[in-house]
C-alpha cells in the first residue's frame, strides 16, 4: 500500500506582505478619493477661482465696485486670481480634514497598526494631497485667466498668456494653493483636532496679516513680507511692490513655514501615542 506524502506547508505559505512607501501611498490615495469632502472641496475651489475671477473681471470692465480705471487693480492677473484668498482657505481646511479627520473617527489606530513606522503615513498624505491640489488648482487658475481675459478684452489691464511673467504667476498661484493644503495636513497632524487645526490655519493665513497691520510702519516692513500668506502672495504677483519679496524668495519663505509645520507634525506623530 502506497502512502501519500503531505505537501510541505512552507510551499503553500503566502509571502509576507511588505509595507513599502508605494503601498502606503496607494492606500492614502484610495482613502483620499473615498472622502466625499475631497470631491466637494476641490470642485468648490475650482468654482471659487473661476467664479470670483469672472465677477471681478465683469466689475472692472463695467467700471463698478471699485474695479474700474483708477482702482487698485494693476493687471489682469490680480483680477483672474481674485478668489485665491477663499480658495486657500478651502484647500487648507481640506488638508486639516485629511489628517485630523482620522483622529476624530479613530481610523488612525488602524492606519498606524498597518504602518508601525508611522512617518510614511504623513509623507504619503502630503504627497497625495499636495499633488492633486497642485494639479486641480493650476488647471483652475489657467481656466480663470483665459476666461477673465476674454471679459477684459480691449481693457487697459488685458494680458496674454505669452506676456512676461504671466505663466510664472499662474504656476506660482497653483504652487501656493498646494502648499496651503499641505500646511493644513501638517497642522491637522500636529494638533490632531479638526477644530483646532482649522482655527490655527485661519490665524496663520488670514489673521496674522491683519494683526501685522496694527504694528508700526517700520515693524510692518520687517515682519509682514515674511508672513506665510504674504510670502505666498509674492509668488503669484505679476508686479512686486517695494515692500514685498521676490517670487523666489517668497517661495523659499513659504516652504520654510510649511517645512517647520511638517517637522513638528512628524515629531509628534513619531513620539506621541495615538
Amino acid at each position: 500500500m502506497s502512502t501519500l506524502t503531505a505537501e510541505p506547508t512552507a510551499a503553500r505559505t503566502r509571502p509576507e506582505y511588505r509595507v513599502t512607501g508605494v503601498h502606503v501611498l496607494r492606500s492614502e490615495w484610495a482613502k483620499l478619493w473615498s472622502l466625499r469632502s475631497t470631491w466637494i472641496t476641490l470642485g468648490l475651489s475650482l468654482v471659487i477661482l473661476v467664479g470670483f475671477g469672472l465677477i471681478f473681471a465683469s466689475a472692472y470692465s463695467s467700471g463698478g465696485n471699485g474695479r474700474g480705471p483708477g482702482s487698485d487693480v494693476q493687471d489682469g492677473i490680480a483680477v483672474a486670481l481674485g478668489g485665491i484668498n477663499f480658495a486657500q482657505l478651502a484647500l487648507g481646511v481640506l488638508g486639516v480634514l485629511v489628517m485630523a479627520g482620522e483622529y476624530s473617527t479613530g481610523m488612525i489606530r488602524s492606519t498606524l497598526a498597518a504602518v508601525p513606522t508611522r512617518l510614511p503615513v504623513l509623507w504619503s498624505k502630503i504627497v497625495a494631497f499636495g499633488g492633486i491640489a497642485f494639479l486641480i488648482t493650476t488647471v483652475a487658475v489657467f481656466v480663470s485667466f483665459f476666461a477673465t481675459q476674454g471679459v477684459l478684452s480691449g481693457s487697459d489691464i488685458e494680458l496674454g498668456i505669452s506676456d512676461s511673467g504671466v505663466v510664472r504667476s499662474l504656476l506660482g498661484a497653483g504652487a501656493y494653493l498646494a502648499l496651503a493644503g499641505v500646511l493644513g495636513v501638517a497642522l491637522g497632524a500636529l494638533l490632531r483636532s479638526v477644530a483646532g487645526g482649522i482655527g490655527l490655519l485661519v490665524v496663520v493665513l488670514m489673521l496674522l496679516p491683519v494683526f501685522s497691520g496694527l504694528l508700526s510702519t517700520s515693524l510692518q516692513d520687517d515682519i509682514s513680507p515674511y508672513l506665510p500668506s504674504n510670502a505666498g502672495g509674492s509668488m503669484f504677483a505679476l508686479h512686486q511692490a517695494s515692500n514685498t519679496l521676490s517670487p523666489g524668495a517668497g517661495l523659499a519663505v513659504l516652504v520654510g513655514w510649511v517645512a517647520l509645520a511638517v517637522a513638528g507634525a512628524a515629531w509628534r506623530l513619531k513620539r506621541s501615542d495615538v
